[in-house]
């Protein structure tokens, strides 16, 4: 396993809308493994491969402190089960060290492949609905941050790009 270099916001990669995944190959796998060492050393709670510059329309999940339930969702598909929706404080790995409150909807119904490539659908909500959202948006190219204010986005911006500077 290898531990992948994570795009940091304003990089306009993590701007590309990802692809769907054709095939569930080997590589794929490994690519799975990378992601879930990344994520876990980040430390995260979930990781989309767009994060790490690969535009496929996969992302890793594990809301568990012990690191017991990863989860992977290959090619998801959201239906919204509950319009209502809640406020959550959102963070991100691609935009370090902010968080911010995001409106999602509480109760979804993902369907996706697994890392075998066996379909499966299932009902989300809570922290693991969020998560799974958020990831999502990743493959589609937003960041939590298009949910803020245009004068929040840019102060955010102008503090991520100093400190890319001043790491070189």
């Amino acid at each position: 396993m290898a531990k992948l270099d994570i795009l940091e916001f304003p990089d306009p990669r993590l701007r590309t809308v990802a692809s769907p995944v054709t095939e569930v190959t080997d590589s794929l796998r490994t690519l799975i493994d990378d992601m879930f060492e990344t994520m876990y050393a980040a430390p995260g709670i979930g990781l989309a491969a767009s994060q790490v510059n690969v535009h496929q329309r996969l992302l890793v999940i594990d809301i568990t402190e012990d690191h017991s339930e990863p989860l992977v969702f290959i090619n998801p598909e959201v239906k919204v089960l509950d319009p209502e929706l809640g406020e959550y404080d959102e963070g991100c790995l691609s935009v370090p060290g902010f968080y911010e409150t995001v409106k999602r909807p509480r109760r979804i119904e993902v369907s996706a492949l697994d890392r075998n490539g066996e379909p499966f659908t299932r009902e989300l909500d809570g922290l693991l609905a969020i998560c799974l959202q958020h990831e999502i948006d990743h493959l589609d190219g937003k960041l939590f941050v298009d949910y803020i204010s245009p004068l929040k986005r840019q102060r955010i911006r102008k503090k991520l790009e100093k400190d890319q500077r001043r790491r070189g």
